[in-house]
């Protein structure tokens, strides 16, 4: 820890708990107004590719495609996946379809996710 580290908080240990946050408010008033240097995000990974195996199950392709799509947050696309399992199991919905619908449904918020880290 640098010296000014140090010092900024032994000063901190020092102040009661409204001299805290006091202390804790103007460090992020500071940040915001004269900026952080923060370090530019790691780059999104490209999506490692499984191929497709002939006869493959539902279940088996949400796991090909959650390995294949790693960097994409599995618990955004839970209402979709669980939907198309459910057109798949309770309606008799033909795996190959809603396979093809669930490698559409990884790329798009693969795609989504690579698009909002440039904005």
């Amino acid at each position: 820890m640098s010296d000014a580290a140090e010092q900024l908080v032994g000063m901190f240990e020092r102040l009661d708990g409204q001299g805290r946050q006091s202390l804790l408010d103007y460090a992020a008033f500071l940040v915001e107004r004269h900026g952080a240097s923060e370090a530019a995000p790691a780059p999104i990974p490209e999506p490692n590719l499984v191929p497709r195996p002939d006869n493959e199950s539902v279940v088996k392709a949400i796991k090909r495609l959650s390995t294949s799509y790693f960097m994409v947050d599995r618990g955004r696309i839970l209402n979709q996946t669980s939907a198309l399992m459910a057109e798949h199991v309770m309606q008799g919905r033909a795996a190959a379809e809603v396979i093809d619908d669930l490698e559409a449904l990884f790329e798009r918020e693969y795609q989504k996710l690579k698009t909002s880290q440039q904005d």
